[in-house]
């Protein structure tokens, strides 16, 4: 009768346990939330196995514990012990330090390959009884059903990290059909005047900027600029000042009024969590008169007359300060051809095996290599000059360039 009653009980647990993996496996399938698995887990192993005391914790990011029971109050504020780190396989706590192993007396890990998911602390409430414990006798199936939870969360963070995965590169890729809508569609290139840009952003979006706008038959505003930090944040500021740029054209022509209003706008949009560099200039062709406001950008490389020099007259950063002091307006009046390169910082912080970076002589020499093409071919001349001097060495950040030309027409 004994060995019948035996028999009968172990048939009654072997019913208990492949349910409730029937009713795990359904509720996984049914895509319930991680609480609501957590709750049916907790469940199963407290009332129908009678597990007396619990803890399980999971790594996300951190080792976190996301479920407990059948303890006092003084496990409110856990704090992972790392010597369960040690553990890969079910065994009693040996080790003696904390109030895990004074509570605790199984430890089960859930590995995938070689990295631990999750370890389960089992104990029991009453501990003066003689046979043996829930928590011992059923130990492969609570691995078991563990490792079946464990996963199951895991493939919910993966899914969810997926999805969030897809929308981002969605919203990037917007992003990045918004911001080439910034840059012109269209550069002069006839007899009198050529330009030609390139950009090359460091992520799928950035925050360097170029324009060039004809204003009648002879004058052109046009400009390059830098927003500090990278990615979307960047992008839409750049957005914002586009918008600015164009807006303030329809009125004025002034640069310096123009590089107040830019500021003001950097500062009211960004509050001095984000700067911008600018350059910006006016050319009039029939004038021959080239006016410009640097506003600690890059120094564009100006070639004329088989001399170099770099056009840094202007005044700080914008986004700074509200009261930009001393804007300094250069006009330079040309009588012949000229080559004007305008660069963000991304080109000059590029850095080779030994740390050197691209500098203003070898920028001079590619000008002069190249004086009798068009700036297109200006342009692709650095880019390769670039890639072959980085070698393995990753772009440290967006590049943008713009390249003009004023040939002699027999001024």
């Amino acid at each position: 009768m004994e060995n019948e009653s035996k028999i009968t009980q172990q048939k009654k647990t072997q019913g208990v346990k492949l349910n409730a993996l029937l009713e795990v496996t359904k509720a996984i399938n049914s895509n319930i939330s991680t609480s609501q698995l957590l709750d049916i887990y907790q469940e199963i192993l407290e009332n129908r196995l009678g597990v007396g005391k619990l803890i399980l914790f999971s790594f996300d990011e951190e080792w976190k514990c996301v479920l407990k029971y059948g303890v006092t109050a003084d496990f409110n504020h856990l704090t992972f012990d790392t010597e369960l780190l040690s553990i890969n396989e079910i065994e009693t706590i040996a080790f003696s330090s904390g109030e895990l192993s004074k509570s605790f007396e199984i430890v089960i890990p859930v590995f995938h390959k070689q990295t631990p998911l999750a370890y389960v602390l089992l104990g029991d409430v009453n501990q003066q009884k003689v046979e043996l414990s829930a928590a011992i006798k059923h130990l492969p199936f609570i691995q078991t059903l563990t490792n079946i939870i464990i996963v199951a969360i895991e493939n919910k963070k993966l899914y969810k990290d997926n999805i969030n995965r897809a929308q981002i590169k969605k919203e990037l890729e917007l992003a990045q059909n918004m911001q080439q809508m910034l840059f012109p569609s269209k550069l002069p290139n006839n007899d009198l005047l050529q330009a030609a840009a390139h950009y090359l952003p460091h992520q799928q979006v950035g925050g360097d900027y170029y324009d060039f706008i004809q204003l009648n038959n002879h004058e052109f505003i046009f400009c390059i600029a830098d927003v500090s930090g990278k990615g979307v944040a960047a992008a839409l500021l750049m957005s914002n000042i586009q918008a600015t740029l164009h807006s303030l054209i329809n009125y004025t022509h002034n640069l310096k009024d123009i590089v107040l209003e830019i500021n003001k706008r950097v500062l009211t949009n960004a509050k001095q969590e984000k700067f911008l560099s600018l350059f910006i200039a006016k050319l009039n062709t029939k004038s021959q008169q080239l006016t410009y406001i640097n506003a600690g950008h890059n120094a564009p490389i100006f070639y004329y007359e088989k001399k170099f020099s770099e056009l840094n007259k202007g005044c700080s950063l914008l986004g700074i300060t509200e009261n930009l002091m001393n804007i300094d307006v250069e006009i330079i009046n040309y009588a012949s051809e000229f080559t004007l390169l305008c660069f963000t910082d991304g080109l000059t912080d590029i850095e080779n095996n030994t740390q050197q970076t691209i500098d203003f002589t070898r920028l001079t020499e590619i000008i002069t290599n190249n004086a009798k093409t068009s700036p297109e071919f200006i342009n692709k001349a650095i880019v390769f000059y670039a890639q072959e001097f980085k070698g393995e060495m990753e772009y440290p950040d967006d590049i943008a360039l713009l390249t003009l030309k004023v040939n002699d027409l027999g001024f």
